[in-house]
């Protein structure tokens, strides 16, 4: 497997967990639903956080990126709803 897949595979289970994690504060459900709004929620998350200029002082990348894309798939979930 090459580093191309392998960050692939790392950011899609980010995705799912994040988005699992999400619908835990949030509701909803389903493996599908979880990726899609984890994977959604990371490039919000990072958007915003950029944006506002948040940083969280976590050494770890990896437990960074997860609170990231959960924080952003809370924020697409609530926005969902808005519109929905």
């Amino acid at each position: 497997m090459d580093r191309r897949t392998q960050q692939l595979l790392i950011f899609l289970l980010i995705g799912i967990l994040a988005g699992w994690l999400a619908s835990i504060v949030v509701g909803g459900g389903g493996l599908i639903r979880y990726l899609v709004t984890g994977v959604i929620g990371a490039f919000v998350g990072g958007y915003l956080f950029d944006a506002l200029g948040i940083r969280l002082g976590i050494r770890s990348a990896l437990l960074s990126q997860i609170i990231t894309a959960t924080v952003g798939a809370i924020v697409v979930v609530l926005l969902a709803r808005l519109i929905a």
